[in-house]
């Protein structure tokens, strides 16, 4: 036999695009595998020059799913360059925005890209996996994850002006204070909004036991975790420290100060892909593999702080018997646990005084020639990082994206998950599901690189050692 590459180009159901190699040796074997990014980035180049203040709404065009992650990012970058702290008022308005857009960005990948697999399985044929299917099999269902999602963008809407490239989230705080309508409107809802999420972790529940051996081979390894904590340990978003953990379970770096963040995240570019690969540097490439967003937050976090998902993060939990969770594929139940924390933690933050003060804002001007800002997107902790003259003239800029700290992982995940279940010998549209469901865990979000216009078709490629197509797979 001779050495073969199959090729799925693009992977589906996922946000962005990219595409997966599958290298096969002369004895039939699966040598290795890849996810390819084969986007072109070029953020942090074409806002040198521009004005610090253009920032959040120029990083925020960097993504059409995540723009208020990059938002809140970018305005605490600006806040550390301007020196200012946000009035409490301010600093609630963003954490709830952030928190419906984690809400209604976990519901798109539950509800829209993954469930066709819940529901049919992975061996299903091709047309039935997808949300148009469940809308005629699982219209409640499907009707649940519309209306999920839509509450959320609509809490963005109301509190920061508009669903996607919100401008009411600026340096210094918040543009406007939550009028009391509003806050009774988001309110009423919390509870129909709850009772939704927690049905859907219900159904993730109980139809686990069909898919052991994909919790067992869809990216389940030991790495590293990382995301942000706050001082009680608990569940955090916007605020708080960086901290780096173990696959036993062991701390290896703990309050790490975001705007410290290179001393120990080294970055390094893969000549085979557009999205950069971040490492923990003291174990340097690629030992410093790690794991970032909802499954890395739910293992480093001691309690969620709200009710029901602290009910529900003890089942999570309790899979890892005292270690951390390592399965990939568990990263489905982390983010269903973090939409009922959404849920609990806006409806806290709203019912607080301080949220409804008029105070929302600080003003200053350029104070410092650098600034960090850091939180926690839906996929994980994303990084913005300006200098600026003092004119406030943008120099240099610095970004992470919240999938890019997965990327390392996402390889180790396709090549786990390709030798498990493709053979060779007999290809089949399951197997190679499975390839693409292990990248639809993560949960990647690649529109962060650019955008795409037009009907997306799916076709495989195998090729021989001298590249020649010697077979095509087609989807449409």
């Amino acid at each position: 036999m001779q050495n073969r590459t199959i090729v799925i180009d693009p992977v589906t159901r996922i946000e962005g695009h990219a595409k997966i190699t599958i290298d096969i040796d002369k004895s039939d074997k699966v040598k290795d595998a890849k996810i390819h990014v084969t986007q072109y980035r070029g953020f942090e180049k074409f806002c040198e020059g521009r004005m610090y203040t253009e920032m959040p709404a120029l990083t925020a065009r960097t993504c059409g799913i995540c723009p208020v992650s990059h938002v809140i990012s970018a305005t605490k970058a600006i806040d550390e360059i301007l020196g200012v702290t946000p009035p409490k008022a301010g600093t609630n308005i963003r954490k709830i925005v952030n928190l419906a857009q984690l809400l209604q960005s976990h519901t798109l990948n539950f509800y829209h890209l993954s469930s066709p697999d819940f529901i049919y399985g992975f061996d299903a044929p091709k047309e039935d996996r997808n949300i148009f299917k469940m809308m005629q099999t699982h219209p409640e269902m499907a009707r649940d994850g519309i209306n999920l999602r839509a509450f959320g963008q609509k809490i963005i809407e109301d509190l920061a002006g508009k669903r996607i490239h919100p401008t009411g989230i600026i340096p210094g705080g918040a543009a406007h204070k939550i009028d009391e309508s509003t806050k009774e409107a988001i309110l009423e809802q919390i509870p129909a909004m709850l009772k939704i999420a927690q049905s859907a972790l219900e159904f993730f529940r109980d139809n686990l036991h069909k898919f052991q051996e994909e919790i067992d081979y869809l990216g389940a390894f030991p790495s590293l975790f990382m995301a942000l904590t706050n001082k009680e340990g608990t569940l955090e978003h916007y605020d708080g420290k960086l901290c780096f953990m173990d696959s036993e379970g062991n701390i290896l770096k703990d309050r790490i100060e975001p705007r410290d963040y290179k001393e120990f995240i080294g970055e390094t570019v893969e000549e085979d892909s557009y999205l950069k690969s971040p490492y923990y540097k003291p174990l340097g490439y690629p030992q410093g593999m790690y794991r970032v967003g909802a499954l890395a937050r739910l293992n480093i976090a001691k309690t969620c702080g709200t009710p029901l998902a602290d009910k529900e993060l003890k089942k999570f939990k309790a899979l890892g018997a005292g270690k951390p969770v390592l399965n990939t594929f568990y990263y489905h139940y982390a983010r269903l646990i973090e939409m009922v924390y959404a849920l609990e933690k806006i409806e806290e933050l709203l019912k607080s005084d301080e949220t409804m003060s008029a105070n929302v804002r600080s003003t200053s001007t350029v104070s410092y020639d650098k600034g960090v800002g850091c939180s926690e997107a839906p996929r994980g902790t994303l990084f913005h990082e300006y200098h600026v003259t003092k004119d406030g003239i943008i120099t240099a800029v610095n970004l992470i994206i919240a999938t890019g700290n997965n990327n390392l992982a996402m390889n180790a995940g396709v090549k786990q998950v390709a030798q498990k279940f493709v053979d060779t010998k007999n290809i089949t549209d399951g197997a190679l599901n499975r390839v693409e469901a292990v990248i639809r865990c993560f949960d990647p979000c690649l529109s962060c690189s650019t955008h795409a216009l037009g009907i997306v078709s799916s076709k495989i490629e195998i090729r021989d050692h001298n590249k020649k197509i010697i077979r095509v797979i087609e989807r449409s």
